[in-house]
């Protein structure tokens, strides 16, 4: 397994893809480019019989050239590095430091891969895998580009929660409504999403090192240390379900005061038993009325 460096300094377990998956995927693609190039060919040629040799030739030249590297290029670029055969195998490619591959990394791994491919067969392609700790091709080398796998078993990250169940934000609700979160800068709080979206996708030891690192960098930011027991993606969890409840008071409460932390109006966290409602303050009989006084009940002044 390589570890990918993202633009924030997160390693993420991605499993790079084997070169048997790889290799199907390639086969997939080829015969469908190669099935394509040669029913349009035939139709062109049924269609323009006037043809000579040479312009029969250019033409030839010329859809090749479109189906095996335009096309590919074309794909790749707009499925964000998923070919056909790639998204039939649950393959993906992106660039080294785990980012989204792009239409630079896609032409140079579909010209490379002409030569390695399609006119040698294979074979440097098939050499560089192995030798490779990733399973990277010339053209990944090249275009400094990495194929993974986006389909990973449920095995692969045992014991990760990332959605903080509802007694969790239950128990540590007083705690999370004092934390002032105004010192956690937008590169953590992204990070943190990242790892919790991509939780399904990385290695069970990998994604536990990543948590337990943002947590420290969380915990540091907010003065609030990861309590005893819990789960550091459990403790990330509620601390960014905090963040986003108060982004949702303050778009739409209807200007609550906020409190030492910054929380607008009273805290009621999902699944947390609501507090009894005080009992009715107690009814003050109104005071009797007075005595009429002599003289049809008017008194006047003395």
């Amino acid at each position: 397994m390589g570890d990918l460096v993202t633009g924030e300094a997160v390693v993420l377990g991605l499993r790079p893809a084997k070169l048997p998956s790889r290799a199907l995927a390639v086969l997939l693609d080829l015969v469908v480019e190669f099935a394509a190039f040669f029913l349009v060919s035939l139709l062109l040629l049924v269609v323009l019989p006037d043809l000579d040799g040479a312009a029969a030739t250019a033409l030839v030249v010329c859809l090749m050239v479109f189906f095996l590297v335009a096309v590919p290029v074309l794909v790749e670029t707009l499925s964000r590095g998923r070919s056909l055969g790639k998204a039939a195998l649950g393959l993906r490619v992106v660039r080294a430091d785990g980012g989204p591959a792009g239409f630079r990394h896609a032409l140079v791994r579909a010209l490379v891969g002409v030569f390695e491919i399609i006119l040698l067969t294979g074979v440097p392609a098939a050499l560089s895998s192995l030798v490779s700790t990733d399973g990277r091709r010339l053209g990944d080398l090249f275009a400094g580009t990495l194929v993974v796998r986006e389909r990973v078993p449920e095995t692969a990250a045992p014991g990760l929660t990332v959605a903080p169940p509802p007694q969790v934000l239950h128990a540590l609700g007083s705690d999370l409504v004092r934390l002032d979160l105004s010192a956690v800068p937008p590169g953590l709080w992204l990070a943190i999403r990242q790892l919790l979206n991509r939780a399904g996708q990385l290695d069970g030891q990998a994604a536990l090192r990543m948590a337990q690192r943002l947590a420290g960098d969380l915990a540091e930011r907010t003065g609030w240390p990861v309590p005893a027991g819990l789960h550091p993606a459990l403790y990330l969890g509620a601390v960014l379900t905090e963040r986003q409840r108060r982004e949702w008071l303050r778009a739409t409460g209807p200007g609550a005061g906020t409190g030492p932390a910054g929380v607008a109006g009273p805290v009621t966290w999902p699944g947390a038993p609501t507090a009894p409602a005080p009992p009715p303050a107690p009814v003050t009989p109104p005071a009797p009325p007075a005595p009429p006084t002599a003289g049809g009940g008017f008194s006047l002044p003395g």
